[in-house]
């Protein structure tokens, strides 16, 4: 993820006195670039004299009741801090919308390279950062969620059906009228939620790009971002979510295209092995990951819809959100292939 000048405002003078007044050691004046990449958080580089900082805060626009809280996502990582050794380390957080319009968080910079989709590896680095990805996620299931201090995250048994109800009334909610109604894939999904399979800390949007690679090692994982989501759930849902994502190399042309992660490149594991080396990590047996991967999928499409939404609106101005709406098309024929291979 590399940093551009910046494309939404931001009032770098009052962001500033606000981080002063609270980091003391800050001195200079910042030099302030957009990252690219993400389609819905705002995330800038703040660069001081001695010390990059990072600052998130939610797109302007219609946004989802529960989603873009950078208070949650702030107090998320604070908890996680220390005994996962994945997240950056947190500086302040400002409630108070009347600083730059938002609410806002900063945290440090974690030094390193975003696997983007134009990533270069060899087959032998392709392999072992997938095989990291996998750990990782692994080790973040593994988190005991009270010695984190995040037990109130839960909201007990019956999250895969809750998860299932939420994301099909957002889907509703945002739809338009050149998009599939994915009333289909509901039904199915509902017809089928399994009883959760455990609860603990669960990203829900794991994947390459949310990672921040070591410099000299790129098959090493030095951070996790990207945590406004992360609640405690059941972890085959996690699973599936990063399934949705992971694009394969004999998926089609149009996958391939819109893919925003280099998981085609050869060496990497496929899907089957990703959940195969999931459980053996675990130490579970193997099981159908279907319902999970066509979960994972419908939910991606209800986020890209959800951005298209606001591009739709005209509450955002960024033309890479102009045909996403082929996107979310392209997800629900996804959906209903996995669907019909299950049958």
């Amino acid at each position: 993820m590399k940093p551009r000048a910046v494309a939404d405002a931001l009032d770098v003078d009052a962001v500033d006195r606000w981080l002063k007044e609270r980091v003391p050691a800050l001195a200079g004046e910042p030099v302030v670039t957009q990252y690219t990449g993400g389609a819905s958080n705002w995330t800038y580089l703040l660069h001081y004299p001695g010390a990059d900082l990072v600052l998130r805060r939610p797109p302007a626009g219609t946004k989802a009741r529960s989603a873009h809280d950078m208070g949650r996502e702030h107090a998320v990582q604070q908890a996680l801090y220390g005994v996962f050794p994945f997240v950056p380390q947190m500086v302040a957080h400002c409630a108070d919308p009347g600083v730059i319009g938002a609410e806002f968080y900063v945290m440090r910079r974690v030094e390193g390279a975003v696997p983007r989709k134009d990533l270069e590896l060899d087959p032998e680095q392709a392999r072992r950062l997938s095989e990291s990805f996998v750990d990782t996620l692994v080790v973040l299931h593994s988190v005991d969620p009270g010695k984190a201090g995040l037990s109130s995250l839960g909201k007990g048994p019956g999250y895969a059906r809750r998860q299932i109800e939420g994301w099909s009334d957002r889907y509703r909610r945002a739809r338009t009228w050149n998009v599939p109604a994915f009333e289909d894939v509901m039904a199915w999904l509902a017809a089928r939620v399994p009883e959760d399979s455990a609860a603990c800390i669960v990203h829900n949007d794991f994947r390459l790009d949310n990672l921040v690679l070591d410099p000299a090692d790129p098959t090493r994982i030095r951070a996790v971002l990207d945590w406004e989501m992360a609640t405690i759930g059941d972890p085959m849902m996690d699973l599936g979510n990063s399934l949705a994502y992971w694009t394969e190399a004999g998926d089609g042309w149009l996958a391939l295209r819109i893919r925003r992660q280099p998981t085609h490149l050869p060496g990497m594991l496929t899907r089957a092995e990703i959940a195969a080396r999931y459980f053996a990590k675990r130490g579970l047996p193997p099981r159908d990951t279907t319902f999970y991967e066509v979960y994972g999928l419908f939910r991606l499409a209800v986020i890209v819809q959800q951005i298209y939404f606001r591009y739709h609106r005209k509450e955002t101005r960024n033309p890479a959100f102009r045909s996403f709406w082929l996107v979310v098309g392209h997800l629900h024929r996804r959906c209903r292939r996995r669907m019909r291979a299950s049958s």
